[in-house]
């Protein structure tokens, strides 16, 4: 670091900063000014607001038919998935395996962890959803709007493509069925 010496009526101040300062008073000014600015900006409310740093969507207005979470089946290659009335175990058992290699590090069965919970899933998201977010996590969160709040409410921790085909999509769907 260079000093700089400013000589005022035969005082001597040094200053730790090559400037165009004039007087130490002027000096220590800016810096007290640096210092108020700086506070001023440090809003702790914004931090502790969910979503923060993290660009919210407008209140968009809601109709009958947006609401009902059945009519949204996501942004990707799935566009109809038929569920058999009955589990198919050996399907389930397969997406089982899937989910516990892939997903077991962020989506804890039963509770909120990283991600969502999946037990409870159907109540809440179409089949056709559930397939496209594990097949276009990047596409569902920058088109899909339940997806970019999922996003925002998990701290904006986006859901890692695992690069699943259809198929190991489906089983692991399967494996929903089952919790």
């Amino acid at each position: 670091m260079t000093f700089v010496m400013f000589f005022e009526k035969s005082s001597r101040y040094f200053c730790p900063v090559k400037s165009k300062f004039k007087t130490m008073k002027t000096f220590i000014f800016s810096l007290l000014s640096l210092a108020v600015m700086l506070v001023s900006c440090n809003s702790s409310e914004k931090k502790s607001e969910p979503g923060y740093g993290v660009k919210k969507e407008s209140p968009t207005p809601k109709t009958e038919a947006s609401t009902d979470f059945r009519d949204n089946k996501g942004v990707g290659p799935v566009t109809s998935v038929t569920l058999g009335e009955n589990i198919d175990t050996a399907l389930a058992e397969e997406g089982k395996t899937i989910y516990a290699n892939l997903c077991m590090a962020c989506h804890k069965p039963d509770q909120k962890f990283i991600g969502p919970a999946p037990k409870g899933i159907f109540e809440r998201r179409s089949p056709e959803w559930i397939m496209n977010m594990i097949l276009n996590p990047e596409g569902m969160v920058k088109e899909d709007p339940i997806a970019r709040k999922l996003l925002m409410e998990f701290n904006g921790a986006p859901m890692a493509n695992q690069n699943l085909t259809e198929e190991q999509a489906r089983a692991v769907l399967e494996y929903f069925r089952t919790l």
